[in-house]
């Protein structure tokens, strides 16, 4: 009997998603539900339930083996979740749209998303798909994508697959298959443990804020012969104490407390996909991780000399005039800020290391496989002090050149306008570059537009003003090479300027 032509298989491509739905409806049950802008510029990131639902979770699925087959790259790939209450069912069903595209999956259960990176070199395999937030609030969820290890999506793959999924994508082939690696957790924490052991006794708080990182962390740095401290590193996915969030000023306080109270000779706090790591010193100072990459390029120029690094638009200015890393060769390029953008420049301009102000470091050859892994950095920053057996994280902080730096401020602007927001607000800073204006009564001797706008002043300080790549809000940095007065004069001016504009709202935090 030949079925109706409304229920036979074709060609023809599936409905193209909604973007008006709401939860709790028949037609939210219905049909793929997906709202555009969740597809950023090199993450997925959407409100579960408001901003995509799991029919358009199975689209993306099917558009990423689209994807991969336009772009001739073998239909296998590595999925992983984070342990947040949602994030199994999306994975799931993340897989069952890659299954009918025609993938060949390989799950490995709960991970971390370098895990995931882990797993493709691990078990040769070209594509990655790590159903993860991050740190963002609890409501979130995303994928973060590579066709191409160590990298992964930039603009390019996620505008194409952008398209793909919102074209509505073609009728699934079928003939995917699917592989549970079950030890994979066990592979990861073995590889990094397969090191020298340190030296030095150090007594170490590790902070995950409830997040995946704590089913890795503790068992890495115990293997590399530290006395662990744990903090909130008991799996919650209500995150009941903070966002695990290595930049959050919660978990930095939390961490300086922990140290104090058991006098470690420092944190570490690892975000809730644990590829970023941030740092707390032995007195409790948080150190922001440029300064952290700045100590680790130090170190790490003795024994590689001529090194060539890259920093993102929002790190110090310290790498241009570090007097060890001149005494060593070392070059340092400025690049765009976002974890795919520094990880794709580091590997194509053979950066030994690639350094993000949030955390995200990238160790390439010969010190790693170049992605992003805060155990990873964590380890590094125990060599340091291995390396260093007479002083303190404090007394290797304290030999920088002198700083004032401002946290990552992030005022909130909705992502339907918040590009078109930060071309007005370049636009204004550099009029005001070219008229002779100032920041702080200093005047603008130089404007940086790779990403954003980073003004430069005439002592060196600087003002950053861009838009985040995967969250509604601007990002706002300033570091002063003179005083913390002058840091908070400069912002005072850039903040004065953005709020005449009714797009930008609250902070998350401000000076």
């Amino acid at each position: 009997m030949t079925p109706p032509k409304s229920a036979s298989l074709s060609a023809e491509k599936s409905a193209k998603p909604r973007t008006g739905l709401k939860a709790n409806t028949a037609e939210f049950e219905r049909h793929s539900f997906i709202k555009p802008t969740g597809f950023r510029e090199y993450d997925a990131r959407w409100i579960f339930g408001e901003e995509i639902n799991l029919i358009g979770i199975h689209q993306i699925g099917v558009g990423m083996a689209e994807l991969f087959r336009r772009r001739g790259v073998p239909l296998r790939i590595v999925v992983g979740h984070d342990y947040r209450s949602y994030s199994s069912s999306i994975k799931y069903t993340l897989i069952s749209g890659l299954l009918a595209g025609g993938m060949e999956v390989f799950d490995i259960g709960l991970a971390l998303s370098p895990t995931a990176y882990f797993a493709q070199f691990d078990l040769d395999v070209e594509g990655v798909a790590m159903v993860t937030a991050s740190h963002n609030d609890n409501g979130w969820t995303g994928i973060k994508m590579g066709l191409d290890k160590p990298l992964t999506f930039g603009p390019d793959e996620m505008g194409e697959l952008k398209d793909i999924v919102l074209a509505g994508v073609p009728a699934a082939p079928g003939g995917g298959k699917y592989h549970v690696i079950d030890d994979m957790a066990e592979r990861f924490i073995n590889h990094l443990a397969d090191r020298p052991t340190i030296k030095r006794k150090l007594k170490v708080v590790c902070a995950c804020g409830n997040g995946t990182a704590a089913a890795f962390a503790p068992q890495v740095l115990r293997a590399a012969g530290c006395e662990v401290i744990e903090l909130n590193c008991e799996l919650d996915h209500s995150f009941p104490n903070h966002n695990p969030n290595p930049e959050d000023m919660k978990m930095l306080h939390a961490m300086r407390d922990a140290v104090l109270e058991h006098k470690a000779d420092l944190a570490l706090g690892f975000d809730g996909d644990g590829d970023r790591c941030g740092v707390v010193d032995n007195k409790g100072e948080e150190i922001f991780s440029d300064k952290i990459g700045l100590m680790l390029a130090r170190d790490i120029s003795k024994t590689h000399k001529g090194a060539k690094f890259v920093v993102d638009v929002k790190s110090t200015g310290l790498f241009m005039t570090d007097p060890v890393l001149k005494e060593n060769g070392v070059t340092t390029d400025y690049w765009k800020t976002g974890h795919s953008y520094i990880k794709r420049y580091s590997h194509d301009n053979n950066c030994l290391v690639g350094f993000e102000k949030s955390g995200h470091f990238f160790f390439n050859k010969p010190l790693g496989y170049g992605y992003d892994c805060g155990l990873t950095s964590g380890l590094a920053v125990l060599d340091l002090l291995d390396h260093n057996p007479d002083k303190s994280m404090n007394d290797l902080y304290g030999e920088l050149q002198t700083s004032y730096q401002s946290p990552t401020m992030s005022p909130h602007c909705a992502d339907e306008v918040k590009y078109e927001v930060a071309d007005r607000i370049i636009e204004h800073f550099k009029s005001q570059a070219e008229n002779g204006g100032t920041l702080g009564g200093q005047k603008i001797t130089e404007v940086i537009t790779v990403n954003g706008i980073r003004m430069v002043l005439e002592d060196g300080s600087w003002g950053l003003v861009r838009p985040s790549s995967n969250t509604p809000q601007l990002v706002v940095v300033v570091e002063s090479t003179s005083s913390d007065e002058m840091m908070r004069a400069i912002f005072k001016d850039i903040d004065a300027h953005l709020s005449t504009y009714e797009e930008i709202g609250e902070y998350n935090q401000k000076l």
